[in-house]
C-alpha cells in the first residue's frame, strides 16, 4: 500500500523517514494502535518514542481500557497532526498512536529448554503477516511458550505485530530455520492424523501448523512424534491458520 505525500514541516519530514525506516529495521518493532501499546507496555517492552494525533483522547481510553497504564502514558507522547499520522504507517489506525520499541533478543535454546508445560506453537512458512500476528494474540492469549517461525517472512513484521495488538512481547517469537532438535515431543497437525482430544496433546509438545494449502512438509511430517487432525464437519476442507492453532491450544484448556 503506498504512503501519501504531504511536505508539512522539516520536522514532521524527518518523523515520517523515521517510521518509514523503522519498518525495514530488524531491531525495532513498529506499534500501530492503542491495543499495540498498550500490550507493548503491559509486558515489559522498551518503548523508545510514541506519537499520538490526539494524546488527550487516548489517555482517556486509557483510562477506560488499561488503568494500569493511564498514568504513564501520557508522557510518552508527542502530538501530531493527523495527515503526518497517514504518511507515518500504510493504514493510520483509527486511535491516531504509532510507537517503536525495542525488539527483545529471545534465547532460542533457553525457550526450548523451558520445563513449563505449556506447548510451543511452530508455524511452517506462513504466508499471510496478520493471520501469523493473530496466532500470536491466540498463543499469548492460552500462555503458549512461545512461537516459532519458518520461511521468509519476519513475525515481527507490523502488519504482524498489529494482529497480534503488540503481544508479541507476551512471550517469545522467533524467526528458526530450521527446527533444531530439542528433546521436546513434536505434534504435526496433520488431516490424515488421528482426532484431537482433550489430553492428546503431551506436556512441552511442540504443535507444528503448515499452511492453509498446502499443509505440513514432507520433512517435517517424517520428525513428527505424533500427528493429529480437528475433526471437522466432512466437506470442509480447512481451517484458517490463527483458528487451528486457537482451536488446538484451547481443547487442551477446557
Amino acid at each position: 500500500m503506498a504512503f501519501g505525500i504531504d511536505h508539512a514541516s522539516p520536522v514532521s519530514d524527518e518523523l515520517v523517514r523515521r517510521y518509514r525506516a523503522a519498518r525495514r529495521d530488524r531491531s525495532l518493532a513498529v506499534l500501530e494502535g492503542f491495543h499495540a501499546l498498550k500490550h507493548a507496555l503491559r509486558f515489559g517492552a522498551e518503548v523508545t518514542e510514541a506519537v499520538a494525533s490526539d494524546p488527550e483522547a487516548l489517555e482517556g481510553l486509557a483510562a477506560d481500557l488499561a488503568p494500569d497504564l493511564a498514568g504513564s502514558l501520557r508522557a510518552r507522547l508527542t502530538a501530531v497532526d493527523d495527515d503526518v499520522i497517514a504518511q507515518m504507517v500504510p493504514q493510520a489506525p483509527r486511535t491516531g498512536v504509532i510507537a517503536l520499541a525495542r525488539r527483545p533478543q529471545a534465547d532460542l535454546g533457553a525457550v526450548l529448554a523451558d520445563q513449563r508445560p505449556a506447548p510451543l506453537i511452530l508455524l511452517e512458512d506462513p504466508r499471510t503477516m496478520g493471520n501469523m500476528g493473530a496466532c500470536v494474540r491466540v498463543a499469548a492469549a492460552a500462555d503458549g511458550a512461545g512461537v516459532l517461525v519458518t520461511g521468509e517472512n519476519d513475525p515481527w513484521h507490523p502488519d504482524a505485530l498489529r494482529g497480534a495488538a503488540g503481544l508479541h512481547y507476551a512471550l517469545p517469537v522467533i524467526a528458526i530455520d530450521p527446527l533444531p532438535d530439542s528433546g521436546r515431543p513434536l505434534v504435526a497437525l496433520d488431516p490424515e492424523g488421528d482426532d484431537l482430544r482433550r489430553g492428546s496433546v503431551p506436556a512441552r509438545a511442540i504443535l507444528a501448523f503448515g499452511t492453509e494449502r498446502d499443509g505440513l512438509s514432507e520433512a517435517l511430517l517424517e520428525r513428527a512424534d505424533a500427528r493429529l487432525r480437528i475433526p471437522m464437519r466432512e466437506g470442509v476442507s480447512s481451517l484458517n491458520l490463527a483458528t487451528s492453532v486457537a482451536a488446538v491450544l484451547f481443547s487442551q484448556r477446557i
